[in-house]
């Protein structure tokens, strides 16, 4: 391939997985690291020709007043993740990096999200609809423009918005034209106005949150019309990610699940922001519907997700599964899943912007990637809930493109 420049335009651009993403990639360009966690760096995947590290650049909108250095720092007082000597190699690229985020939108965040917006972006709230986009949307292609680069890729990192309106879900594209080009406040939140954006200059787009993003069908008619790729949503990581590995064991071996409990706690700023009742309900429906969909019945569930300060980045989910066996006897599994909730997506994010830039690059560059499905709690238009079967369908979706 040439070595042609690709952009990470990250939306939550300061938070901590995409802190620690733009740490990884630096470290990965520097030489400092090894390839753990990158599924893009697996053997299997070496025939794709994917894009090199060296390509790659960062830049994203934030709502916050900080910077990389700053979110890293923190990041590493309460969490332990970073050595001091790995910011230090990296510092100057990351200050560097810090020119290209740009002032996000809060339309539709919920009250949370938005006590945390400095003042900065607040005075945005006195822009038109019209203009929000056209400045989001400038902003991507400037970036592009800026850094001569040949395809830029959006992901969505930002914190969990409330769940989308019902009258949102309800529109069609041309319905939505409208509303952007008459309304004086959005039908659809922050991360789809984002999307919209995105699509608008030209950028495949990634969500890795609850949030609604491109998960409208409106927004997947706009992306089918204006020829963009696009995927999510939400990032399946840790607990979620064990559900869909054991949950088919449970389906495949008959045995009847009575009941899973699972109870999450960490500390870091995404907890903070599912504290709030409103953005918690989002991601509760996200880890929850899995179960019935591979089980193929429901059984009772509880998710919890409890914010512990303490706990910083470090995020603990105990299950317990209750089942029964033969002789309709009842047995029960537990599994206690510790891990750097940063650390587990960041490297997923860097995957799917490669796995997406090869995809643009082979020339088909409209419509949901359900090749990626393994990497979302809920993917859209996903054929099967089950880990094992959506990761087949990345290996396969790997033997196309380099038979090609």
């Amino acid at each position: 391939m040439t070595k042609q420049r690709i952009g990470i335009w990250i939306i939550g651009a300061w938070g901590g997985v995409s802190t620690t993403a733009a740490i990884g990639l630096l470290s990965l360009q520097k030489g400092l690291t090894g390839t753990s966690g990158l599924v893009s760096e697996h053997p299997y995947f070496e025939k794709l020709d994917l894009a090199g590290w060296d390509q790659m650049v960062i830049g994203g909108h934030e709502i916050r007043d900080t910077s990389f250095m700053e979110a890293a720092k923190h990041f590493s007082e309460t969490s332990g993740v970073f050595h001091p000597a790995l910011l230090q190699a990296v510092e100057p690229e990351l200050n560097e990096f810090d020119k290209n985020v740009k002032p996000g939108t809060l339309i539709h965040v919920g009250d949370t999200i938005r006590s945390l917006a400095s003042d900065a972006v607040k005075k945005f709230d006195q822009e038109s609809l019209q203009d929000t986009l056209a400045r989001l949307s400038g902003d991507m292609a400037a970036f592009q423009k800026q850094h001569d680069l040949a395809h830029v890729v959006v992901v969505n990192l930002a914190s969990t918005e409330p769940p989308v309106e019902e009258s949102a879900k309800a529109l069609n594209l041309s319905e939505l034209k409208e509303a952007l080009a008459s309304a004086d406040t959005s039908p659809i939140p922050a991360s789809a106005l984002y999307a919209v954006a995105a699509i608008n200059a030209g950028c495949s787009h990634l969500n890795f949150t609850p949030s609604a993003g491109t998960d409208l069908p409106a927004l997947i008619e706009l992306a089918e019309e204006k020829q963009v790729l696009h995927a999510g949503r939400d990032g399946k990581t840790g607990e979620t990610l064990m559900k869909s590995v054991l949950a088919p064991m449970f389906a495949h071996r008959n045995l009847n699940v009575m009941s899973w409990v699972g109870h999450n706690i960490f500390g870091n700023l995404d907890g903070k922001v599912l504290d709030d009742p409103v953005n918690k309900s989002n991601k509760v429906h996200s880890k929850d519907h899995l179960l019935t969909e591979i089980l193929g019945y429901k059984p009772q569930t509880l998710v919890s997700i409890e914010y512990i300060e303490s706990m910083g980045d470090w995020k603990t989910a105990w299950d317990h599964i209750h089942f029964k066996g033969f002789l309709d006897t009842k047995m029960s599994l537990q599994f206690t899943w510790q891990g750097t909730d940063s650390i587990l997506a960041a490297p997923l994010v860097l995957d799917m912007v490669r796995f997406t830039e090869r995809e643009w690059r082979r020339g088909n560059r409209s419509g949901v990637m359900t090749h990626l499905s393994s990497f979302f709690k809920s993917p859209m238009q996903a054929t099967t809930p089950e880990f094992e079967r959506q990761y087949q369908q990345l290996e396969e979706w790997a033997n196309t493109v380099s038979e090609e």
